[in-house]
């Protein structure tokens, strides 16, 4: 069985099965409007990609550049009237966006904190220990109330919707079980790979990470916490393929769970609408995706 993932789109779900990508979104008329494509892994041309760490910094950069792809797709098929051409984002416009959502990152989770513990300072504590568990808290607080803050969007609960259905969809696939609404409907919407759970692992590797960096420069500081995000996040995508694997295992279990209880507010329960356009983007990956290595 391969492995598989999603992400939630406007009105619709994005699903992944190796190489193989599926889009399934509910137009405006009600129809769930399907596309699909096949894409070529990095790691084919650059065997290295496969190594630890690399590995997941090569799949976060993919997954943010089709992420941002497939989210304006969907955007432009659930409001695109009919009759009316679909609208495509172009290169330029791609990098823009993924620049523009690099330095809102960089600016809330690593200026911020940073800030944040150097006016700490003037407390009179200055133990590097104290000062990076500090800063980490911040960057932690910051993240959850962002994540709390956009679930009481009502555009974005819609989205947690299908976010759910992914999650509940894709445990179905993964017990074997036929792509069906009864099966679907009975699994939990809470999954340790989702992506979710992926930042708060990094909100949490990073504290470790940048315990390292004992500069005294604020500015420095920033700039070195920045070159270690690749390498945090190389270290996250490695936990959360093992946490995946171990969920059973209670010390895996323990990490996973703040994760999972973040989910709570980052899913919510689907309707069978959202169950049936994750059942469609899942089947068509998987589809697709066999298809390409039948012999």
């Amino acid at each position: 069985m391969k492995e598989v993932g999603g992400q939630a789109v406007i009105e619709g779900i994005m699903m992944r099965a190796d190489n193989s990508i599926a889009l399934a979104v509910r137009n405006p008329a009600g129809n769930i409007i399907l596309k699909h494509e096949n894409v070529e892994s990095g790691s084919k041309k650059f065997p290295f990609l496969k190594l630890p760490i690399f590995r997941g910094v090569y799949s976060l950069y993919n997954a943010l550049v089709i992420g941002v792809k497939y989210l304006t797709i969907s955007a432009n098929i659930a409001s695109t009237k009919i009759g009316e051409e679909e609208e495509e984002l172009s290169a330029r416009e791609i990098f823009f966006t993924l620049f523009f959502a690099g330095f809102l990152g960089v600016f809330m989770f690593i200026m911020l904190p940073s800030i944040a513990s150097r006016l700490f300072e003037y407390t009179g504590i200055n133990n590097h220990l104290y000062l990076n568990v500090f800063e980490g808290i911040v960057r932690i607080l910051i993240f959850l109330i962002y994540v709390y803050s956009i679930s009481r969007l009502e555009d974005i609960e819609k989205v947690f919707m299908y976010h759910g259905a992914e999650h509940k969809t894709i445990y179905a696939y993964e017990n074997n079980e036929d792509l069906n609404l009864e099966n679907v409907r009975k699994h939990s919407r809470f999954h340790p790979r989702c992506g979710t759970s992926f930042l708060m692992f990094v909100m949490i590797i990073s504290m470790l990470v940048f315990s390292f960096v004992k500069v005294d420069e604020w500015y420095l500081k920033i700039f070195y916490k920045i070159l270690l995000m690749p390498l945090v996040a190389g270290l996250s995508f490695e936990f959360i393929k093992m946490a995946g694997r171990n969920i059973s295992n209670p010390i895996i279990k323990s990490f996973v769970t703040p994760g999972l209880w973040l989910q709570h507010i980052t899913t919510k329960e689907p309707e069978d609408e959202q169950l049936e356009v994750a059942i469609k983007a899942l089947e068509k990956a998987v589809e697709e995706n066999e298809d390409e290595f039948a012999v």
